[in-house]
């Protein structure tokens, strides 16, 4: 499946739909993520907030009955490029935060957190924890060489 910029046209378009939706003023700030439901049959993008009030929609005309096995994990890379790219705009949504940007399948079952928003983190993709075990195991063995 190709990132075209027809693609990416799409999905900034969308992105800046969701953020007109959360513009009020602060004393106004709701407290949500944002769902990302894809389907790979017809190729929806939909916005939902935590009560599954459906913010916006559109179709993604490149998504539409793709048959690829890695679908979802495609797509979270393009998502993730153009959250990144809306930095500016996504960073000052009108919700309370902290917030996320989480793509789900059609079945509303959780694939990806995208982007999370935070007053001090901004975090793209990814686990926060990812590789900790590692850095732990890699510490304590240093702490051990230099105590011998």
């Amino acid at each position: 499946m190709g990132y075209t910029e027809q693609t990416q046209q799409q999905i900034e378009r969308f992105l800046r739909k969701v953020a007109q939706k959360f513009t009020a003023k602060e004393s106004d700030m709701p407290m949500t993520d944002i769902h990302l439901r894809a389907s790979q049959d017809s190729g929806d993008l939909m916005a939902f907030d935590d009560d599954d009030n459906e913010i916006s929609r559109c179709v993604i005309s490149t998504w539409i009955e793709n048959k690829s096995d890695n679908f979802y994990q495609e797509i979270a890379y393009t998502l993730r490029s153009e959250l990144n790219h809306m930095k500016d705009t996504i960073d000052n949504l009108s919700i309370m935060k902290p917030f996320s940007f989480i793509l789900e399948d059609d079945e509303k079952n959780n694939i990806a957190e995208l982007y999370l928003v935070d007053d001090d983190l901004v975090m793209i993709g990814g686990n926060l924890m990812q590789g900790l075990d590692e850095d732990l195991d890699n510490f304590l063995q240093n702490i051990l060489k230099q105590s011998e």
